[in-house]
């Protein structure tokens, strides 16, 4: 897997958008209003960061690599 040089806050952000999603995932969740506004405010965020601009995050695979780095070692059903 290539290495990104990811900020620290992008990567923050993508952690947080992954417990969030995961929070919404659960069984009947509490508060799922502010749970899909905080996803929504933090795909915003993630989605227009300075570092999608550089030269290192014009690639789709740094979209894929920073995702794959904050997932938290979880798998996807089916993912070998």
């Amino acid at each position: 897997m290539e290495s990104f040089p990811f900020p620290d806050d992008l990567v923050r952000a993508q952690q947080e958008w992954h417990d969030t999603y995961r929070a919404l995932a659960l069984p009947r969740p509490r508060r799922t209003t502010e749970l899909r506004r905080r996803l929504l405010a933090l795909s915003v965020r993630i989605h227009w960061h300075p570092f999608w601009s550089t030269p290192p995050g014009r690639t789709p695979a740094a979209r894929v690599g920073l995702r794959q780095l904050t997932r938290g070692g979880r798998r996807t059903e089916g993912a070998a």
